[in-house]
C-alpha cells in the first residue's frame, strides 16, 4: 500500500512539473513572438522551447532578447554621436575630394561608399598604407614590432586574449612601455576571454595600464548574446591592426604544442590617415567600458604624414549602431561586382538579403566562389552553414572546403578593386548581436594580393560536388534543416 501510494504521488509530481514547463514554455513562447523582432530568431526560440523545453528555457533565460541591455547600447550610441561631433570634421576633412579626384578608381564602388558615409560612421581616408599579413606567423611580429616602437599610446581591443607565448609576450611588453611612460589601455570581452581573471588585471594595473571588460558578464543576464567581437590595435595614432586574428598561440603555426590543427587567418596592417577612425572607434568603446571620457586631443588623432594614395573606409557595426552597417556593406559589394566575388568565412549562416544577393549573382553571370571550412570549432555552426550549400551549388556559387585545418579568415575581393578584411563573419551573429569592425580597401594591388591568396587556399580546398553533395543521405539533410531553422541564434 506504501509502495501505491509513492508512485501515486511521483505520477502527480511528475503531472504536475510537465504542466508547470508547458505553462512557463507557453508564457516564454507569447513573450518571444512579441518581443523579438526578427522572425528567424523567434523561429529558433521557438524550436528551442517547444522541443527541449528545460533547456530551451534556460538558453532563452541566457541570451534571449533584452529590451533594457538594448537600452544601454541605445544610450552607448546616444553618446558616441554627440562625442563624433567633436572629430567629425577632421575625419571627413578631405572625404569629399578624395571621391572627386579618385573617380576612376571608385567609380564601381562609388554606391558602397555613399552608403557608408550616409551612416555617418564611415569616412573614406586617402593617405594610407595597407599590408595583408597571413596567419598569426606574419601578424604577430608586426604587432610586436609596433608595440615596442610606441612612443606616446598603445590601445588593444580584442575578442579573445588567451595566455601562452604570444599572449605573454605582448603583456610583458605592454608592462615594459607602461613603465617607460606610454599611455597602455585594454578592453577585451569577458566571455571571449575566459583567461583574463581578477588577478590578471590586478598585476597589469599594478603597472599602470587601464585594463576593462567591454562588458562584464554575469550568467543569465542577457549578456552573452552581445560580444565584442573586434580585434583592433592602435599605436600613437598611427599605425593599426584589423582583421581576424585574436591573441592567441593557435593562430601562429610556428606554435603547436596545445593547438597542432593548422590555423588559417588573414589581418591587416594600416599606417596612415585611416587609423583615425579605428581610434574614434576604441575611444567611444573606452568610455562605455570604463566609464571614463577621454578628450580627443591631437595626440590621438596625429596628422598622417604618410604620401601613398590607399583609400580605406573603416565600417563598424553592432547593437549600438543605427543600420547593420556591414551586413549593408556586403550586400552592396555583391550588388555592385561585375566581375567576381571570392569569399572566405568560417561560419556562414547568412541572413536573406546576403542569401538572395549571392544567389543573384551566381545566377547572373558572375564568379562567385566561397571557401568555407570542413574543420569547425563550431559542429552546430558547420551543420547549419551545409543547410544553404545545395541552393547556392543550384545557382551557380562555387563552395570549397579547406582540409589542411582550420580556416577563420574573413575576406571578401571584389573585381580586382575592392577588398573587405575584417572581425565580422557572414552570419547572423555578426551582422546582428556582435560589435565588429571591417576595413574596406579599395585599391587594386591589395585586391590582387587578396585574390592570389584566395586561390593559392583553394589548393587546401575540396570543391562540393552539386551532383555528389544532393545524393547524401536523408538523416544528414534533416539534421542540416533542424540547424539551419535554428540559425537565428546561432
Amino acid at each position: 500500500m506504501v509502495g501505491n501510494w509513492i508512485e501515486t504521488h511521483v505520477h502527480l509530481l511528475e503531472t504536475l512539473l510537465f504542466v508547470l514547463i508547458y505553462a512557463i514554455s507557453t508564457y516564454v513562447g507569447i513573450k518571444v513572438i512579441t518581443q523579438t523582432t526578427k522572425p528567424s530568431k523567434a523561429l529558433g526560440y521557438l524550436l528551442l522551447i517547444f522541443f527541449l523545453p528545460g533547456i530551451g528555457l534556460l538558453v532563452y533565460m541566457g541570451i534571449g532578447e533584452n529590451r533594457r541591455i538594448n537600452k544601454i547600447y541605445d544610450r552607448k550610441l546616444f553618446r558616441d554621436l554627440k562625442r563624433y561631433e567633436q572629430v567629425k570634421m577632421r575625419l571627413y576633412k578631405h572625404t569629399e575630394d578624395n571621391i572627386e579626384h579618385h573617380q576612376e578608381e571608385v567609380a564601381q564602388q562609388t554606391g558602397v561608399i555613399k552608403m557608408l558615409l550616409k551612416d555617418t560612421l564611415s569616412p573614406l581616408s586617402l593617405h594610407n598604407e595597407v599590408y595583408v599579413l597571413r596567419n598569426g606567423e606574419e601578424k604577430f611580429p608586426e604587432v610586436i614590432k609596433a608595440l615596442k616602437e610606441a612612443k606616446h599610446h598603445i590601445h588593444l581591443e580584442y575578442y579573445i586574449f588567451e595566455d601562452g607565448v604570444i599572449g605573454d609576450e605582448i603583456k610583458s611588453i605592454l608592462v615594459e612601455q607602461a613603465r617607460a611612460g606610454v599611455e597602455v589601455r585594454f578592453i577585451y570581452d569577458d566571455f571571449g576571454s575566459r583567461d583574463i581573471t581578477r588577478r590578471w588585471c590586478r598585476e597589469l594595473k599594478k603597472e599602470g595600464i587601464e585594463v576593462f571588460p567591454f562588458y562584464k558578464i554575469h550568467f543569465f543576464a542577457n549578456r552573452l548574446n552581445y560580444r565584442n567581437h573586434r580585434k583592433i590595435i592602435i599605436v600613437d595614432g598611427e599605425v593599426g591592426f584589423i582583421g581576424g586574428i585574436n591573441v592567441s598561440d593557435r593562430y601562429d603555426n610556428s606554435i603547436k604544442e596545445k593547438h597542432p590543427l593548422y590555423w588559417r587567418d588573414t589581418h591587416l596592417k594600416i599606417v596612415g590617415s585611416s587609423v583615425s577612425s579605428l581610434q574614434y572607434l576604441f575611444l567611444s568603446d573606452w568610455s562605455f567600458a570604463s566609464g571614463k571620457d577621454i578628450e580627443f586631443h591631437e595626440c590621438f588623432f596625429p596628422k598622417s604624414t604618410v604620401k601613398n594614395h590607399t583609400l580605406v573606409q573603416i565600417a563598424s557595426s553592432g547593437p549600438d549602431s543605427l543600420h547593420p552597417t556591414i551586413m549593408l556593406a556586403t550586400t552592396s559589394i555583391i550588388h555592385n561586382a561585375r566581375q567576381y566575388l571570392y569569399i572566405t568565412t568560417p561560419y556562414f549562416i547568412p541572413n536573406e538579403s546576403v542569401y538572395d544577393s549571392l544567389r543573384s549573382a551566381a545566377l547572373g553571370g558572375l564568379d562567385v566562389r566561397m571557401i568555407v571550412p570542413f574543420h569547425s570549432d563550431s559542429w552546430l555552426v558547420n551543420k547549419a552553414a551545409a543547410g544553404y550549400y545545395e541552393d547556392l551549388l543550384n545557382c551557380g556559387v562555387k563552395i570549397y572546403r579547406y582540409q589542411k585545418g582550420f580556416i577563420h579568415a574573413k575576406t571578401l575581393v571584389s573585381d580586382d578593386d575592392l577588398a573587405m578584411v575584417g572581425s565580422a563573419n557572414m552570419d547572423v551573429r555578426s551582422f546582428e548581436l556582435n560589435f565588429e569592425t571591417n576595413a574596406l580597401v579599395y585599391d587594386s594591388k591589395v585586391a590582387i594580393y587578396l585574390r592570389e591568396q584566395f586561390l593559392q587556399d583553394l589548393e587546401d580546398c575540396e570543391m562540393l560536388d552539386l551532383e555528389r553533395w544532393s545524393k547524401r543521405g536523408r538523416t544528414l539533410r534533416f539534421s542540416e534543416s533542424v540547424a539551419r531553422l535554428m540559425s537565428g541564434i546561432l
